[in-house]
Protein backbone atom coordinates (compact mmCIF):
# COMPACT_ATOMS: atom_id res chain seq x y z
CA UNK A 1 0.00 0.00 0.00
CA UNK A 2 1.28 3.49 -0.75
CA UNK A 3 0.30 7.08 -0.94
CA UNK A 4 0.39 7.65 -4.36
CA UNK A 5 4.35 8.49 -4.35
CA UNK A 6 7.15 6.17 -4.87
CA UNK A 7 7.49 3.27 -2.76
CA UNK A 8 10.47 4.20 0.25
CA UNK A 9 13.67 2.14 0.31
CA UNK A 10 12.64 0.92 3.48
CA UNK A 11 9.98 -1.40 2.92
CA UNK A 12 9.63 -4.06 5.80
CA UNK A 13 7.16 -6.90 5.17
CA UNK A 14 5.15 -7.41 8.38
CA UNK A 15 2.74 -9.91 9.40
CA UNK A 16 0.14 -9.83 12.16
CA UNK A 17 -0.23 -13.83 13.46
CA UNK A 18 -3.50 -13.66 14.86
CA UNK A 19 -4.56 -16.35 17.39
CA UNK A 20 -7.79 -17.99 17.71
CA UNK A 21 -8.80 -19.02 21.21
CA UNK A 22 -6.75 -21.02 23.61
CA UNK A 23 -8.19 -23.74 25.58
CA UNK A 24 -7.43 -23.47 29.67
CA UNK A 25 -6.04 -27.12 29.55
CA UNK A 26 -4.10 -26.49 26.14
CA UNK A 27 -0.31 -27.18 27.05
CA UNK A 28 2.50 -24.65 26.48
CA UNK A 29 4.11 -26.72 23.50
CA UNK A 30 0.74 -27.37 21.84
CA UNK A 31 0.77 -23.43 21.63
CA UNK A 32 3.84 -22.63 20.47
CA UNK A 33 3.05 -25.05 17.60
CA UNK A 34 0.47 -23.15 16.32
CA UNK A 35 2.73 -20.04 16.78
CA UNK A 36 5.42 -22.01 14.48
CA UNK A 37 2.70 -22.98 11.83
CA UNK A 38 2.12 -18.97 11.37
CA UNK A 39 5.55 -18.37 11.77
CA UNK A 40 6.57 -20.98 9.07
CA UNK A 41 3.80 -19.35 6.62
CA UNK A 42 5.23 -15.81 7.61
CA UNK A 43 8.78 -16.75 5.93
CA UNK A 44 6.99 -18.24 3.31
CA UNK A 45 5.44 -15.25 2.33
CA UNK A 46 8.53 -12.97 2.58
CA UNK A 47 7.45 -11.60 5.61
CA UNK A 48 10.47 -10.20 7.92
CA UNK A 49 8.39 -9.32 11.05
CA UNK A 50 5.88 -11.25 12.97
CA UNK A 51 3.87 -10.12 15.57
CA UNK A 52 1.69 -12.45 18.03
CA UNK A 53 -1.08 -11.08 20.26
CA UNK A 54 -1.38 -10.31 24.43
CA UNK A 55 -0.36 -13.48 26.30
CA UNK A 56 -0.26 -15.54 23.34
CA UNK A 57 0.92 -18.84 25.37
CA UNK A 58 -1.65 -19.29 27.30
CA UNK A 59 -5.92 -19.27 27.78
CA UNK A 60 -6.24 -15.50 29.14
CA UNK A 61 -6.13 -16.72 32.86
CA UNK A 62 -7.27 -13.42 34.53
CA UNK A 63 -11.04 -14.30 33.61
CA UNK A 64 -10.67 -16.39 37.30
CA UNK A 65 -10.01 -15.47 40.98
CA UNK A 66 -7.77 -17.17 42.85
CA UNK A 67 -7.45 -16.82 46.97
CA UNK A 68 -3.63 -17.12 46.72
CA UNK A 69 -2.57 -14.84 44.51
CA UNK A 70 0.45 -17.03 43.49
CA UNK A 71 -2.45 -19.47 42.17
CA UNK A 72 -2.27 -18.61 38.57
CA UNK A 73 1.66 -18.34 38.89
CA UNK A 74 1.73 -21.33 36.32
CA UNK A 75 0.70 -19.80 33.80
CA UNK A 76 3.91 -17.26 33.37
CA UNK A 77 6.84 -17.36 32.33
CA UNK A 78 10.35 -17.44 34.60
CA UNK A 79 12.56 -16.89 31.40
CA UNK A 80 11.97 -16.08 27.93
CA UNK A 81 13.11 -18.04 25.87
CA UNK A 82 12.46 -21.37 28.16
CA UNK A 83 11.95 -24.76 27.50
CA UNK A 84 8.85 -24.68 25.95
CA UNK A 85 9.48 -21.39 23.99
CA UNK A 86 12.75 -22.06 22.78
CA UNK A 87 11.35 -24.16 19.29
CA UNK A 88 9.83 -21.01 18.45
CA UNK A 89 13.25 -18.91 19.04
CA UNK A 90 15.31 -21.77 17.22
CA UNK A 91 12.02 -22.12 13.92
CA UNK A 92 12.75 -18.20 14.26
CA UNK A 93 16.52 -18.10 13.60
CA UNK A 94 16.86 -21.25 11.08
CA UNK A 95 14.11 -18.66 8.82
CA UNK A 96 15.81 -15.49 9.51
CA UNK A 97 12.40 -13.86 10.53
CA UNK A 98 11.95 -11.62 13.52
CA UNK A 99 8.89 -11.67 15.74
CA UNK A 100 7.33 -10.15 19.39
CA UNK A 101 5.27 -12.34 21.58
CA UNK A 102 3.11 -11.43 24.28
CA UNK A 103 3.45 -13.36 27.74
CA UNK A 104 2.87 -13.08 31.10
CA UNK A 105 6.43 -13.27 32.92
CA UNK A 106 7.23 -13.90 36.54
CA UNK A 107 10.20 -11.98 37.70
CA UNK A 108 12.94 -13.54 39.84
CA UNK A 109 11.98 -11.11 42.83
CA UNK A 110 8.59 -11.93 42.54
CA UNK A 111 7.07 -9.25 40.56
CA UNK A 112 4.64 -10.04 37.71
CA UNK A 113 4.05 -8.44 34.55
CA UNK A 114 2.34 -8.74 31.40
CA UNK A 115 5.18 -8.66 28.83
CA UNK A 116 6.08 -8.72 24.94
CA UNK A 117 9.32 -9.57 23.73
CA UNK A 118 11.05 -8.11 20.46
CA UNK A 119 13.31 -10.33 18.82
CA UNK A 120 15.59 -9.76 15.67
CA UNK A 121 16.18 -12.06 13.00
CA UNK A 122 19.22 -13.11 13.66
CA UNK A 123 17.36 -14.00 17.16
CA UNK A 124 19.04 -11.68 19.14
CA UNK A 125 16.28 -9.61 21.77
CA UNK A 126 16.51 -6.63 21.16
CA UNK A 127 14.13 -5.38 24.38
CA UNK A 128 10.94 -6.50 26.07
CA UNK A 129 8.10 -3.97 27.07
CA UNK A 130 5.89 -4.47 30.20
CA UNK A 131 2.15 -3.44 30.13
CA UNK A 132 1.64 0.46 31.52
CA UNK A 133 -1.89 0.81 31.61
CA UNK A 134 -3.40 -2.28 33.23
CA UNK A 135 -7.32 -2.64 33.11
CA UNK A 136 -10.42 -4.34 34.66
CA UNK A 137 -10.33 -5.03 38.95
CA UNK A 138 -8.42 -6.29 41.38
CA UNK A 139 -10.95 -7.73 43.64
CA UNK A 140 -13.30 -10.62 43.60
CA UNK A 141 -16.58 -9.32 41.59
CA UNK A 142 -18.28 -13.09 41.20
CA UNK A 143 -21.59 -11.35 39.94
CA UNK A 144 -19.96 -10.77 36.36
CA UNK A 145 -20.79 -13.33 33.76
CA UNK A 146 -17.01 -13.55 33.65
CA UNK A 147 -14.22 -11.26 35.44
CA UNK A 148 -11.28 -9.15 34.23
CA UNK A 149 -8.54 -9.42 36.90
CA UNK A 150 -5.71 -8.47 35.43
CA UNK A 151 -5.05 -5.67 38.09
CA UNK A 152 -4.99 -8.74 40.71
CA UNK A 153 -2.29 -10.36 38.58
CA UNK A 154 -0.43 -8.08 36.71
CA UNK A 155 1.84 -4.87 37.84
CA UNK A 156 1.63 -1.37 36.19
CA UNK A 157 4.99 -0.58 34.47
CA UNK A 158 6.86 2.33 35.36
CA UNK A 159 9.46 1.59 32.34
CA UNK A 160 7.34 3.92 30.05
CA UNK A 161 7.17 3.33 26.45
CA UNK A 162 10.51 2.77 24.47
CA UNK A 163 10.94 3.01 20.77
CA UNK A 164 14.44 0.72 19.54
CA UNK A 165 16.37 0.60 16.36
CA UNK A 166 15.34 -2.67 14.42
CA UNK A 167 14.40 -3.86 11.78
CA UNK A 168 15.90 -1.50 9.48
CA UNK A 169 13.42 1.51 11.28
CA UNK A 170 12.30 2.93 14.57
CA UNK A 171 9.84 -0.21 16.52
CA UNK A 172 8.09 0.55 19.25
CA UNK A 173 5.63 -1.87 21.52
CA UNK A 174 2.41 -1.69 23.38
CA UNK A 175 -0.13 -3.97 24.59
CA UNK A 176 -3.97 -4.38 24.82
CA UNK A 177 -5.11 -0.91 26.82
CA UNK A 178 -2.38 0.84 26.11
CA UNK A 179 -3.89 1.01 22.55
CA UNK A 180 -6.77 3.27 23.91
CA UNK A 181 -4.70 6.00 25.26
CA UNK A 182 -2.92 8.90 23.25
CA UNK A 183 -0.49 9.47 25.28
CA UNK A 184 0.89 5.46 24.45
CA UNK A 185 1.65 6.79 20.63
CA UNK A 186 2.68 10.43 21.11
CA UNK A 187 5.56 9.17 23.49
CA UNK A 188 6.67 7.59 21.10
CA UNK A 189 6.01 9.73 18.39
CA UNK A 190 8.26 12.00 20.28
CA UNK A 191 11.00 9.20 19.83
CA UNK A 192 10.27 9.53 16.03
CA UNK A 193 8.69 5.71 15.94
CA UNK A 194 8.11 4.51 12.41
CA UNK A 195 6.18 0.80 13.54
CA UNK A 196 3.87 0.33 16.96
CA UNK A 197 3.28 -3.66 17.38
CA UNK A 198 0.22 -4.11 19.70
CA UNK A 199 -0.86 -7.45 20.66
CA UNK A 200 -4.41 -7.44 22.54
CA UNK A 201 -7.25 -10.06 24.47
CA UNK A 202 -10.69 -7.66 23.95
CA UNK A 203 -13.55 -9.48 25.52
CA UNK A 204 -16.87 -8.52 23.40
CA UNK A 205 -18.74 -7.89 26.70
CA UNK A 206 -17.82 -5.25 28.54
CA UNK A 207 -19.58 -5.73 32.12
CA UNK A 208 -19.08 -1.74 33.84
CA UNK A 209 -20.82 -0.60 30.62
CA UNK A 210 -22.35 -3.29 27.82
CA UNK A 211 -23.56 -0.44 26.57
CA UNK A 212 -20.30 -0.46 24.73
CA UNK A 213 -20.50 -3.73 23.52
CA UNK A 214 -21.51 -3.12 19.63
CA UNK A 215 -18.67 -0.36 19.58
CA UNK A 216 -15.80 -2.56 20.56
CA UNK A 217 -14.87 -3.05 16.68
CA UNK A 218 -14.79 0.49 16.16
CA UNK A 219 -13.13 1.52 18.86
CA UNK A 220 -10.40 -0.91 18.52
CA UNK A 221 -9.49 0.27 15.05
CA UNK A 222 -10.46 4.01 16.04
CA UNK A 223 -7.66 4.49 18.20
CA UNK A 224 -4.90 3.04 16.62
CA UNK A 225 -5.72 4.93 13.74
CA UNK A 226 -5.74 7.89 15.34
CA UNK A 227 -2.53 7.22 16.67
CA UNK A 228 -0.76 5.53 13.50
CA UNK A 229 -1.91 8.94 11.39
CA UNK A 230 -1.47 11.76 14.72
CA UNK A 231 2.02 10.48 15.10
CA UNK A 232 3.01 9.32 11.60
CA UNK A 233 3.47 6.16 11.82
CA UNK A 234 2.76 1.91 11.49
CA UNK A 235 0.32 0.50 13.43
CA UNK A 236 -0.10 -3.22 13.67
CA UNK A 237 -2.33 -4.75 16.37
CA UNK A 238 -3.03 -8.13 16.64
CA UNK A 239 -5.80 -10.62 18.39
CA UNK A 240 -6.34 -13.31 19.81
CA UNK A 241 -10.18 -14.31 18.96
CA UNK A 242 -13.03 -16.16 18.90
CA UNK A 243 -14.71 -17.45 22.08
CA UNK A 244 -12.35 -18.97 24.70
CA UNK A 245 -13.28 -20.56 27.47
CA UNK A 246 -17.04 -19.62 26.95
CA UNK A 247 -15.75 -15.80 26.58
CA UNK A 248 -16.37 -14.11 22.87
CA UNK A 249 -13.48 -11.99 22.17
CA UNK A 250 -12.88 -9.64 19.31
CA UNK A 251 -10.78 -10.75 16.50
CA UNK A 252 -10.11 -8.06 13.97
CA UNK A 253 -6.58 -7.81 13.55
CA UNK A 254 -5.09 -5.02 11.84
CA UNK A 255 -1.80 -3.54 10.11
CA UNK A 256 -2.51 0.31 9.86
CA UNK A 257 -0.85 2.68 7.08
CA UNK A 258 0.68 6.44 8.69
CA UNK A 259 -2.07 7.85 7.15
CA UNK A 260 -4.38 6.19 9.34
CA UNK A 261 -5.97 3.67 6.28
CA UNK A 262 -6.22 -0.09 7.63
CA UNK A 263 -3.63 -1.51 4.97
CA UNK A 264 -5.05 -5.24 5.64
CA UNK A 265 -7.12 -6.97 8.36
CA UNK A 266 -8.11 -9.99 9.65
CA UNK A 267 -11.33 -12.26 7.79
CA UNK A 268 -11.85 -14.56 10.42
CA UNK A 269 -11.51 -14.92 14.10
CA UNK A 270 -8.95 -17.93 14.66
CA UNK A 271 -5.49 -18.80 13.40
CA UNK A 272 -4.83 -16.31 10.45
CA UNK A 273 -1.91 -14.42 8.81
CA UNK A 274 -2.28 -10.72 7.97
CA UNK A 275 0.95 -9.50 6.03
CA UNK A 276 1.21 -6.11 4.33
CA UNK A 277 4.19 -4.48 3.10
CA UNK A 278 5.37 -1.37 5.60
CA UNK A 279 7.04 1.60 3.91
CA UNK A 280 8.41 2.99 6.50
CA UNK A 281 10.03 6.45 5.07
CA UNK A 282 5.85 6.99 4.13
CA UNK A 283 5.85 8.04 7.45
CA UNK A 284 7.86 11.39 6.64
CA UNK A 285 4.54 12.17 5.11
CA UNK A 286 3.18 13.04 7.89
CA UNK A 287 5.87 13.68 9.86
CA UNK A 288 7.28 16.06 8.30
CA UNK A 289 4.06 18.11 7.42
CA UNK A 290 0.98 17.91 9.81
CA UNK A 291 2.68 16.61 12.35
CA UNK A 292 5.75 18.14 12.07
CA UNK A 293 6.39 18.42 16.08
CA UNK A 294 9.46 20.59 16.19
CA UNK A 295 7.18 23.40 14.20
CA UNK A 296 3.75 23.09 15.82
CA UNK A 297 3.96 21.39 19.37
CA UNK A 298 3.05 23.83 21.96
CA UNK A 299 4.14 21.70 25.47
CA UNK A 300 4.14 24.83 27.30
CA UNK A 301 0.12 24.53 26.98
CA UNK A 302 -0.31 20.93 27.87
CA UNK A 303 1.15 20.71 31.48
CA UNK A 304 -2.37 19.20 32.77
CA UNK A 305 -1.08 15.87 31.03
CA UNK A 306 1.49 15.27 33.01
CA UNK A 307 1.20 17.01 35.81
CA UNK A 308 -2.79 15.94 36.64
CA UNK A 309 -4.29 12.35 36.50
CA UNK A 310 -8.06 13.13 37.31
CA UNK A 311 -10.32 15.20 35.88
CA UNK A 312 -10.43 18.78 37.75
CA UNK A 313 -13.69 20.60 36.94
CA UNK A 314 -13.58 24.54 36.36
CA UNK A 315 -15.45 26.84 39.12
Amino acid sequence: MSDGGTTGTRTLRVGAAQLGPIARDESRPAVVRRLIALLDEAADRGVELVAYPELALTTFFPRWYTDDLSGHDHYYERSMPGPDTQPLFDAARQRGIGFSLGYAELTDDGHRFNTTILVERDGSTVARFRKVHIPGHDGDEPWRPFQHLERRYFEESNDGFGVWRAFGGLVGMATCNDRRWPETYREMGLQGVELILIGYNTPIHYAPDPGQNPLQGFHNHLCMQAGAYQNGTWVVGVAKGGTEEGVESLAQSAIIAPSGQIAAQALTTGDELVVADCDLDWCRHYKETLFDFARYRRPEVYRRITAQKGVIEPC
